[in-house]
């Protein structure tokens, strides 16, 4: 099985778009979003239609995603991810609403192939920035890999067959990782919509179950015309300048 990848949208279609483009000349049997459909950008509702037309698709919810649609009040977001998060609660259809509500919390199992949770395995809003966290997240679960999001930072951990955790940083715009036996992975594809490796191009990872490959992928889009969106709606500036620096 070829699994597709991503997560960390925030309402960017542009990105979305190139996604898809890219996806329709390639074999992949699934689609796996990891969430943060919605948030920060000006196209919550394209994003979420177009999410919702996947098939097959795996999917777990995002902590954007569940103060957009009202789960959550958002009262520990910073001000302009509140402010991005109330506008785009007004903006969404009915049935986008119920669809954000809907998402499952993670973590999840795949197929019986791995996880997937959005912030980390024993907490969905929790983040994995370091080996220390990796170490606690690891301690949390049974399974070899889960693919986790939230950080924005296209990264692996993996822990040894002694128990010793590293990490490597996914760079450059084409990157194949070959799996070891006996070893762990948490791994995370980056943001498709609002990468913060200060490359402002989308991140995304196809997994083959199979050969057990990860080939992590970054591709151009045309930020620009989000930072326009994202002017126009009068989000938050700085919404739309970080986009173009990757942060």
């Amino acid at each position: 099985m070829r699994y597709l990848i991503f997560s960390d949208i925030h309402s960017n279609l542009e990105a979305m778009e190139v996604l898809l483009r890219w996806a329709k000349r390639k074999k992949i049997d699934k689609y796996v979003v990891l969430g943060d459909l919605v948030g920060y950008a000006a196209s919550p509702n394209q994003v979420v239609d177009r999410i919702r037309k996947l098939r097959p698709l795996e999917i777990v919810r995002g902590n954007h995603d569940k103060v957009a649609c009202g789960i959550e009040s958002g009262e520990d977001f910073n001000t302009a991810a509140l402010y991005a998060a109330n506008w785009t609660q007004q903006k969404l259809t009915k049935a986008n609403v119920a669809f954000l509500r809907e998402m499952p919390q993670g973590p999840r199992r795949v197929d019986d192939a791995f996880l997937i949770c959005h912030g980390a395995p024993y907490h969905e809003d929790a983040y994995l920035f370091s080996e220390y966290d990796a170490t606690l997240a690891f301690a949390s679960f049974k399974e070899n890999l889960c693919f986790f999001g939230h950080t924005h930072i296209p990264r692996i951990y993996f822990q040894n067959p002694s128990g010793d955790v590293g990490f490597m940083n996914l760079r450059g715009d084409e990157v194949r990782f070959d799996f070891e036996d006996g070893c762990r992975y948490l791994i995370n594809p980056g943001s498709l919509g609002q990468p913060r490796d200060r490359n402002f191009k989308i991140s995304f990872a196809v997994f083959d179950s199979e050969k057990r490959t990860l080939t992590s992928y970054r591709k151009p889009y045309q930020f620009t015309v989000t930072q326009s969106k994202i002017t126009k709606a009068q989000l938050p500036q700085m919404l739309a300048t970080r986009l173009g620096m990757g942060i």
